[in-house]
């Protein structure tokens, strides 16, 4: 594979995955369809495997990699999803693992990655580099760094949503006319809008993020990379990066059309809606692109069909608890 992945790296990577991770469900409901004032079709990536899309992009990254790479083991660096796709993924392939995470990291995503049986490493947010810790910890165990977004095989992995995305609504007989899904370093969005492309080369497909931490949004309206001033926050803690990956911002500003953003207090109703309504649990970066249809919804995609991506459902107990009202 070159450093960009395409199409057929996308195609390629989705079979390679079968079996490995769930093909999740595309579920509608008319009282979200009336509050967005279009036609919602959700693909609940909450409910895959570890909760989150990034056991796609996990497994397809591992599964490259040689007999004797996986003895030595991988090293990654995540808040959480991509923590435990990485251990869930490790512990199929029954190679060791190492995760660096955030001391304040939720405590649920931490208990999925020890449950998995992976090594974990705390640093301090405001005064440690995870990324320097990660590598001079892959040096030492001559192991395998993998990254959360900015890698092909990732890439192509995550992708492997947007294949089935792709197959599902060609299966309803009802295309799209758009697609909203959250994007912070951009693996899942830009993979995505590979694979569903396959099905619909004219599809348009927009980021959702908080609207504080906009930097896709804002490189997307630019033309050119911007990045969110440090110590930026918001309740959505899995896509929270710095700015759009080299390789995700190279395949980002071909493929997607344009940005929304949320309000945290739009995130949180979008979790009480998906609640009430959906019957599901999302954790609130996996609900941007529900807060995002609903309350920013761009106005070429009003009245139209548009696919939003639930991307996650580990959620910190007592945060959901304050946030539904229990």
């Amino acid at each position: 594979m070159s450093d960009l992945p395409n199409s057929q790296d996308v195609l390629d990577a989705a079979r390679r995955l079968h079996g490995h991770v769930l093909r999740t469900p595309v579920l509608r409901n008319d009282a979200l369809d009336e509050l967005a004032g279009a036609k919602l079709w959700f693909k609940c990536e909450n409910l895959q495997i570890t909760g989150s899309f990034k056991i796609r992009g996990a497994t397809n990254r591992l599964l490259q990699l040689p007999a004797d790479a996986r003895g030595k083991g991988v090293v990654a660096f995540s808040s959480g999803n991509h923590a435990q796709g990485v251990a869930r993924a490790a512990r199929n392939f029954q190679m060791p693992a190492l995760i660096v995470m955030p001391s304040d990291a939720p405590a649920i995503k931490v208990e999925g990655v020890c449950g998995d049986g992976a090594e974990i490493r705390l640093y301090d947010r405001t005064s440690e580099s995870r990324e320097e810790i990660a590598a001079e910890e892959t040096r030492k165990r001559d192991a395998t760094l993998v990254p959360s977004f900015d890698d092909p095989y990732i890439i192509a992995g995550q992708g492997s949503a947007g294949v089935e995305f792709g197959q599902q609504m060609r299966d309803a007989n009802t295309p799209l006319d758009h697609i909203i899904c959250c994007a912070g370093g951009g693996g899942l969005i830009t993979g995505l809008a590979l694979g569903y492309r396959e099905f619909d080369p004219d599809i348009k497909v927009w980021t959702a993020e908080p609207e504080e931490h906009d930097d896709w949004r804002r490189s997307l309206a630019s033309g050119e990379i911007r990045e969110n001033a440090p110590g930026t926050r918001s309740i959505c803690d899995a896509i929270l990066t710095p700015a759009p990956g080299d390789l995700t911002w190279a395949l980002g500003r071909e493929l997607l059309e344009g940005g929304c953003a949320g309000s945290d207090a739009d995130i949180e109703e979008a979790m009480r809606l998906a609640f009430r309504h959906l019957k599901l649990v999302l954790e609130p970066g996996g609900a941007a692109a529900l807060a995002c249809a609903l309350f920013d919804l761009p106005e070429a995609a009003k009245g139209k069909a548009v696919g939003v991506v639930l991307s996650g459902g580990n959620v910190d107990p007592a945060q959901y608890a304050r946030i539904i009202g229990v």
